[in-house]
C-alpha cells in the first residue's frame, strides 16, 4: 500500500450516498436544472474528489448535502443520505442534529466564514457549548482542538480576531470548528484556493492525518487536479451537473475514459513544457446554459469525438465497474490522448545584451507598526526586466511580492536610496508625480476581477474609460480601438454591453486584461491573475497573455503561488523571502540546480499529478515575523542544510552562481539541491557539508 493511503473496508452504511439527484434553481418563474441524475457514494474513511469547471455544479452538490441551498434552489428528485439519514426529508430538529454531529463543511474563503468581530476562541467555544459542554470545559476543548490542527500556542490564537491570523491559520481554525463535532463526513469546498504552496501543503497534510486518526470520510471539491491527486483515493468528474466519469484517482487521471476528463488534464502545463515551445490546450466553447434541455451527451458541442449518436442519445454509466465513464466512444479516448492537439508556439527571442526596460536597484520598503516598530517588507531588492520578458516572482505569503508590485506601480513609495528606472529614465516613486507615458507604461492585472471591476458599469464603459484616461481617445477613434482591444482578448461581441456580474470568471479576467492593455503598457504586473480560475479558463488566459506578449512585446512581472504556471510562463524566476531576493535566474538554471534550499522547498511541496498519494513535505515552523527577522541568513531557522555558527550569525550576500543566476546562500554549489529529483527533507538541520561559497 502507498504511504499515506488509508485502507478502507466495505462498510454497510456509506458516509454520503446520493441517488439520482436532480436540483433546479427557480429563475424568472421557471425551474432551471443544474444537477442532473447524479448518483455517487462515499465510504466511511474514504477521500473522494469532485472536479470540473466552474459552473458544473460542484458547490451545489455540497450545499445540497448540508441542505444549505439558496431559497430559489430545490431538490426536484432523488435522495441524499448522510450516515444513513435522509437529508431531503429531514425536519428542522433532525437537520440540526445532522449538521451538528454527522457532517461538517469547510468553505473556500476562511476570512468570510469566520465572524470578524468575534475572537477566535469565542467562536470555537460556541461549537462545544452547543454540544452541551460548560464554558470552562468548552475552552479547554477548543484549545485542544486548535493544538490538534497544528496551531502553536493555542491560547494566544484564541485571544485574536480572525484578521490577525494568516490565511493558513484561518483555514486551520475553520477545520478545527468543523472537527469539533466529530463528523462522519467532512466537506471541503476549495479549501486551498488562494493559499501559497507551503500553507497548502500544511493543510493537505493536516487533512490526511486527521482522516487517518478519526476515520472520517471526506468530500473534497477543487478545480486543482494536482491537489485532488495528492489527497483523494477516488474522483468524480462533473460536467454541466452530470457525473461523466468516476473511479480510482490514479486510473481516472492516468487513463481517462471521457473526453472531458482528458481535456481538463491537457489544459495543465506539463512538466518541462514552456511557452516558447507549445501553447496550452484549451477546451473550445463553453458550458451549456443552466436549465437548457439536453437530449444527448452534454459535452457533445465541445467534444473532439462527437458523432450524431452523441447529440441524440444520452450515454449511461456502468456503476458496477470501479472505473466508468458516460461516453459512447470511451474506448477511443486513449487514441485521442496520444494525438497532440497543441499548436506550436513561435519562440520570441529576448535580447539580454540590450539595455533593460525596467531596473530596480537597492529598493526597500519599511512600514511603521505599533509602538514605532519598523517592518522591513522589502530590503535591497535589485533586478532588471528586459523587453518581452516574463519575470516570475514566487515566495510564501508575507515574502513581499505584493509590496514589490505596489512599489513598481507607484502606489507606495520605496525607502530613500532605492532607484527605479524605466527605459533609462528615473521612475518617480509616487504615481501622481509620474509622467503620463510612465503611468501608461506600467499597468496591473489583479487577482480578483470581481473586486477590480465596477459592477455598475458595462464592459464598454469600463474599458472605454481606461482608453480615454490613458490614451486620450474619443469618439469614433475610441470606439474602433475599443473593438480592436476586446477582439484581441477574445471577448465575445455580445458581451460588450454586459455588466461584470453577468460574466463568467474567465470573461471578467479578459475584461481586466483589456483594461490593463488600454494604454499600450510596456510592463504589466500580473498579481495572481489565474489563481481563482479553473484549469480550462486558466489555460485560455495564459495563452492570451503569451499571445499579447508576442504581438506587442510587453514585459510581465508575474506573481503567483502556482509554480507549474510560473515555470511554464516565465523566462526567469525571482524567489523572495522576508522581503529579500534569495535567488534569481533563468527557469532552466533554477530547475536543474544548483538552487537555494528555499527554492527547493517550494518546488518540493508543489503538488503535481504525477506525485504519489503521500503526506506533503513541509517547511519547519512558520515564516519569522518581519518585525523581528532572524539574525544571519533569514531562512536559517527553517533550512535543513544550515551550518550552525555561520548561517545563524552572518547574512550571505546575493552572489552570482552562473550566467544570469544569483543566490543568497553560504553553501558551495555542489552542496545545494540539484534537479527535479531533489527532495526537500525537513528536520535534518546541520547536515550540510561545511564548505562556504566563494562565488563572486
Amino acid at each position: 500500500m502507498e504511504p499515506g493511503r488509508l485502507c478502507v473496508t466495505d462498510p454497510v452504511i456509506p458516509a454520503l450516498e446520493i441517488e439520482r439527484l436532480n436540483i433546479a434553481y427557480r429563475v424568472r418563474g421557471a425551474n432551471r436544472a443544474v444537477i442532473r441524475d447524479l448518483t455517487l457514494s462515499i465510504r466511511p474513511g474514504e477521500a473522494y474528489g469532485l472536479v470540473g469547471e466552474s459552473g458544473c455544479g460542484k458547490s451545489t452538490v455540497a450545499f445540497a448535502a448540508m441542505r444549505y441551498l439558496a431559497r430559489n434552489g430545490s431538490i426536484t428528485d432523488g435522495t441524499i443520505r448522510l450516515g444513513g439519514r435522509d437529508v431531503t426529508t429531514a425536519d428542522k430538529a433532525e437537520l440540526r442534529h445532522i449538521r451538528s454531529s454527522v457532517a461538517a463543511m469547510v468553505y473556500q474563503d476562511p476570512g468570510k466564514a469566520l465572524n470578524p468581530s468575534i475572537r477566535v476562541g469565542r467562536q470555537l467555544c460556541e461549537v462545544f457549548e452547543i454540544a452541551g459542554s460548560d464554558p470552562e470545559a468548552a475552552r479547554a476543548q477548543a484549545a485542544e482542538m486548535l493544538a490538534r490542527v497544528r496551531i502553536v500556542d493555542p491560547d494566544s490564537v484564541m485571544h485574536r480576531y480572525p484578521h490577525e491570523l494568516s490565511g493558513g491559520m484561518q483555514q486551520r481554525v475553520c477545520i478545527a470548528m468543523a472537527l469539533a463535532a466529530r463528523p462522519q463526513l467532512l466537506i471541503l469546498d476549495e479549501p486551498t484556493t488562494g493559499l501559497d504552496v507551503t500553507v497548502e501543503a500544511e493543510v493537505l497534510d493536516l487533512i490526511a492525518t486527521l482522516r487517518r486518526e478519526t476515520g472520517m470520510a471526506i468530500l473534497f471539491i477543487s478545480h486543482n487536479l494536482a491537489v485532488v491527486a495528492r489527497l483523494c483515493e477516488r474522483v468524480g468528474v462533473l460536467y454541466a451537473g452530470t457525473l461523466v466519469e468516476e473511479g480510482p484517482t490514479d486510473q481516472v487521471f492516468g487513463d481517462p475514459r471521457h473526453p472531458y476528463t482528458l481535456s481538463l488534464l491537457r489544459c495543465l502545463p506539463k512538466p518541462g513544457q514552456r511557452k516558447d515551445a507549445n501553447a496550452l490546450e484549451t477546451i473550445p466553447g463553453g458550458l451549456p446554459t443552466p436549465g437548457l434541455s439536453i437530449a444527448g451527451c452534454p459535452f457533445a458541442p465541445r467534444c473532439p469525438l462527437v458523432q450524431d449518436i452523441c447529440r441524440r442519445d444520452r450515454p449511461e454509466l456502468a456503476p458496477d465497474a470501479p472505473h466508468h465513464a458516460r461516453c459512447h466512444f470511451q474506448d477511443e479516448v486513449p487514441d485521442l490522448a496520444a494525438r497532440s492537439l497543441t499548436p506550436l508556439a513561435t519562440a520570441t527571442a529576448i535580447d539580454y545584451a540590450a539595455p533593460p526596460l525596467l531596473s530596480a536597484h537597492a529598493v526597500g520598503k519599511t512600514f511603521l507598526a505599533g509602538q514605532g516598530r519598523r517592518v522591513h517588507a522589502l530590503r535591497d531588492v535589485t533586478f532588471d526586466l528586459w523587453p518581452g520578458e516574463t519575470l516570475g516572482v514566487v515566495g510564501e505569503s508575507g515574502s513581499g511580492k505584493t509590496t514589490l508590485a505596489r512599489v513598481l506601480l507607484g502606489l507606495v513609495p520605496p525607502d530613500a536610496g532605492g532607484v527605479l528606472t524605466l527605459d533609462g529614465a528615473a521612475l518617480n516613486a509616487r504615481l501622481e508625480a509620474r509622467m503620463s507615458d510612465q503611468v501608461r507604461g506600467v499597468q496591473i492585472i489583479f487577482q480578483n476581477p470581481d473586486a477590480a471591476l465596477n459592477r455598475a458599469h458595462p464592459v464598454r464603459r469600463i474599458v472605454g474609460r481606461a482608453l480615454h484616461m490613458l490614451s486620450g481617445l474619443k469618439g469614433e477613434v475610441l470606439g474602433a480601438r475599443l473593438a480592436e482591444l476586446l477582439s484581441a482578448v477574445r471577448l465575445p461581441a455580445g458581451d460588450i454591453d454586459a455588466r461584470p456580474r453577468r460574466l463568467s470568471g474567465g470573461l471578467k479576467q479578459r475584461v481586466a486584461i483589456a483594461r490593463a492593455f488600454a494604454g499600450e503598457p510596456r510592463i504589466v504586473v500580473c498579481d495572481e491573475p489565474t489563481s481563482a480560475l479553473d484549469v480550462s479558463v486558466q489555460a485560455a488566459i495564459l495563452n492570451l497573455l503569451v499571445d499579447l506578449q508576442r504581438r506587442r512585446g510587453t514585459s510581465y512581472l508575474f506573481i503567483s503561488h502556482d509554480l507549474a504556471v510560473v515555470r511554464y510562463l516565465s523566462d526567469r524566476i525571482m524567489v523572495l523571502y522576508l522581503g529579500r531576493i534569495m535567488e534569481i535566474g533563468p527557469v532552466a538554471s533554477l530547475v536543474a540546480g544548483p538552487r537555494h534550499p528555499y527554492t527547493d522547498a517550494l518546488l518540493s511541496v508543489a503538488p503535481t499529478l504525477s506525485a504519489p498519494l503521500r503526506a506533503a513535505p513541509r517547511l519547519e515552523g512558520e515564516m519569522p515575523s518581519a518585525l523581528d527577522p532572524p539574525k544571519g541568513c533569514v531562512f536559517h531557522t527553517r533550512c535543513p542544510l544550515r551550518i550552525d555558527g555561520l548561517c545563524d550569525e552572518e547574512e550571505p550576500p546575493l552572489l552570482e552562481r552562473g550566467q544570469a543566476h544569483a543566490m543568497r546562500c553560504h553553501l558551495d554549489s555542489h552542496a545545494l539541491p540539484h534537479g527535479d529529483n531533489a527532495v526537500f527533507v525537513a528536520g535534518t538541520r546541520g547536515r550540510a557539508t561545511p564548505q562556504v561559497s566563494t562565488a563572486k
